[in-house]
């Protein structure tokens, strides 16, 4: 008899749910997972101690649960205009204009960027004031506003009583810190599909394939008006678009090997970095491991479901369930697949081809002809129930003959615990023997992940390459 393993269960389908992709400011996770990695080099420690940290009193609110082994970051392009920045014109305070959860899973070695668009209306809670914010009751108001009231504290609380996430750090950057990024890698190469004229992101560019600088670069994922129908979603479709091409671009050999090339683009990302204290340099380690061979087509972009606010169509909020379903499957850890990828995967059996025996090994009578019933009424071709007679095991268990384990996966998927078992020599093609531990059928749809998918369910996108325009 083969060894025992535990079923994987069939993922069930969200409704379609329709969102737009990820955020530039993605790439400070990707920057920090790279900070990491290079301990080899001499100047490593002294980049790092460039970062600037600020104290954040998390527990000063009743906070979501954490999960072990998932890391919710979250991130914020700081619309902040001084400094280096004033140069991009006039803002009243300090406000992300961009800002996303990268929920970061150190076990599966994937990330899922979930953008929250400055347009989003929600209720915000209130903050009391500190030093240099005036505070702020609770409200109705954009997401983004928390910050101008409350600071990064009161940001961090209105996301995570929003969201049901918890956020277990911060990473900010400011506008003169992107572009320094994009220049330190040589640029990135985008496909322009048509020429661009926005006077207010700074930005004019021709139509084709071309590689933008920083400045370009940052007028680009900054331009509203100036390309597609001038909406927050749009430029924030675009914005996936060159996140995926930055992070090809850091990720590639080219980058990764010329000591030069990274000390340019980490001097950029830590000079210009705002983070908690408590994001240490042993807890950017923690990331680099898990993400240092991720595959690009794990990193992965959506936003959060949303639909036109119905006081005023120049706002969104967030559309329900489906906004609260995806905040769940991050909150919990379950990795967002990709149904692209699923395609490959063999199809499940039609239950209506597959035979079996059901065979009671409790003490509860009657339990094999009600488990029948069930199986039948799911299509199965249910021969024969009884007791055992040869096998006799305490946990649930689904014996299947040679050739039988997609039919065997399918079945014990449907249950709430079961394990399989190859098993030569039977007359049919699965044997579910109900053990001890029989907990009934599994509930909803029996899926032991979200059933999610990021590309199909959720209009999402990964980094991989596409095929462009030019």
């Amino acid at each position: 008899m083969a060894g025992k393993r535990s079923a994987p269960r069939p993922s069930g389908a969200l409704s379609a749910m329709r969102m737009s992709a990820g955020q530039w400011t993605a790439c400070v996770a990707t920057a920090l997972a790279i900070i990491a990695s290079l301990g080899g080099y001499g100047w490593y420690q002294g980049i790092v101690g460039n970062i600037t940290t600020t104290q954040v009193d998390t527990d000063a609110w009743d906070r979501p649960t954490s999960v072990e082994g998932v890391m919710n970051l979250l991130i914020i392009g700081s619309d902040v205009r001084s400094g280096e920045n004033a140069d991009y014109g006039e803002a009243e305070g300090e406000r992300p204009d961009t800002m996303l959860i990268a929920s970061i899973n150190v076990d599966n070695g994937a990330a899922t960027l979930v953008n929250l668009p400055r347009d989003l209306v929600v209720d915000l809670p209130g903050c009391e004031a500190v030093e240099g914010y005036e505070g702020m009751n609770p409200h109705s108001g954009m997401i983004n506003s928390a910050m101008t009231f409350g600071g990064i504290g009161c940001q961090w609380l209105a996301v995570e009583q929003v969201t049901g996430v918890h956020l277990d750090h911060f990473v900010m950057m400011d506008f003169a810190g992107f572009r320094d990024m994009v220049d330190a890698i040589g640029g990135v190469e985008m496909c322009i599909p048509q020429p661009v004229d926005d006077p207010k992101a700074h930005l004019k560019l021709d139509a084709g394939l071309q590689t933008l600088d920083g400045e370009e670069s940052l007028g680009y994922v900054r331009s509203r008006y100036g390309q597609g129908d001038g909406s927050d979603l749009s430029r924030i479709d675009r914005q996936q678009e060159f996140m995926g091409a930055m992070l090809r671009q850091v990720l590639s050999s080219e980058v990764m090997t010329s000591p030069m090339t990274i000390t340019g683009f980490l001097r950029a990302v830590t000079d210009s970095v705002t983070t908690d204290e408590e994001l240490t340099v042993e807890t950017m380690t923690d990331i680099a491991i898990s993400m240092r061979e991720v595959d690009l087509g794990r990193i992965q972009f959506v936003t959060v479901p949303n639909g036109q606010h119905p006081d005023d169509t120049n706002r969104l909020i967030m559309r329900q369930p489906d906004a609260a379903e995806l905040f769940e499957a991050i909150n919990s850890g379950t990795y967002l697949e990709d149904e692209e990828k699923e395609e490959s995967v063999e199809e499940a059996p039609d239950p209506a081809e597959v035979s079996l025996v059901v065979l009671n090994n409790t003490t509860v009578e009657g339990l094999a002809s009600e488990v029948e019933a069930v199986l039948l009424g799911e299509g199965y071709d249910v021969t024969g129930t009884g007791n055992p007679v040869a096998r006799f095991p305490e946990a649930t268990t689904v014996y299947y003959a040679p050739g039988q384990e997609a039919a065997a996966d399918l079945l014990a998927g449907s249950l709430e615990n079961a394990q399989t078992a190859e098993e030569a020599g039977l007359s049919q093609d699965l044997e579910l023997v109900i053990g001890q531990d029989w907990a009934g059928f599994a509930g909803g749809d029996g899926s032991s992940g979200s059933g999610v998918s990021i590309t199909e369910d959720l209009g999402g996108t990964t980094a991989e390459k596409k095929e462009s325009a030019c």
